[in-house]
């Protein structure tokens, strides 16, 4: 193996779901870069908005500056929660600079190295609410838009040895979750009852999955959406 495969670039890497794919990276041997407006507790850390351009661009070049990344996942996301009549104008370009149009500027950056490398591996994460939420507008059409960058990538790439996937995580109880959703509270105990396997996600459950999808054993899997809820989204026409 290359040195070109040891590189990970997490976004939104600083807390949750981002954070524990950054240690699962790091426990595979990887060396792990983050892009977060926090600073990271894992890897190298580089902190940025990414919801503009120009900071955005920046901090992948201090990322690219040790060499190339082969493995990337668009992990950084928002919101926005809103019906259709209150969702602003605002929020939705929010979502989509956030939720879209970062993940297609942090792959366009790192495509190089991944092509001279004759390898790659890129994780768009997505969300269950892509097949439908309500007061989700904003965040719903940004995240079944990356399910279609997805397919797109993997048809245009694989040939480079390049494979392109998502990940659609149900309820999970990252920190935010928890904060919002008490655990004694009706709300969180009707969202439990409604995961067949009976518990919330945890961060690790999605990292597991990212980890497998980053793997060098994976090369034969590509253009595919993997829903980690705990059965949730069984019976739903997928996207």
């Amino acid at each position: 193996m290359t040195h070109y495969t040891e590189r990970l670039l997490v976004t939104g890497g600083a807390s949750g779901i981002g954070r524990a794919i950054a240690e699962e990276g790091r426990s595979l041997g990887w060396d792990v870069v983050v892009i977060d407006r926090d600073k990271a507790p894992v890897g190298h850390a580089v902190t940025a908005d990414l919801s503009d351009p120009d900071a955005t661009a920046a901090a992948l070049d201090e990322a690219l500056a040790d060499g190339p990344v082969t493995r990337i996942v668009n992990n950084v996301g928002a919101v926005f929660p809103n019906s259709l009549e209150e969702q602003t104008l605002t929020e939705v370009d929010a979502a989509y600079a956030l939720n879209l149009r970062c993940a297609i500027q942090c792959t366009q950056a790192v495509l190089p190295g991944m092509k001279e490398a004759g390898f790659g591996r890129i994780v768009n994460m997505s969300s269950r609410a892509a097949l439908g939420k309500e007061l989700r507008s904003a965040y719903a059409a940004s995240k079944a838009a990356l399910i279609g960058l997805t397919r797109v990538w993997a048809l245009e790439l694989g040939e480079h040895g390049i494979t392109v996937n998502a990940i659609g995580p149900g309820p999970i109880a990252t920190e935010l979750f928890n904060r919002a959703n008490p655990a004694d509270s009706p709300r969180t105990k009707e969202i439990v009852q409604s995961v067949p396997v009976r518990r919330l996600g945890s961060p690790d459950d999605i990292a597991h999955t990212a980890g497998y999808f980053l793997s060098d054993r994976a090369g034969f899997v590509t253009g595919q959406t993997l829903y980690v809820c705990g059965g949730m989204t069984v019976g739903v026409a997928p996207a």
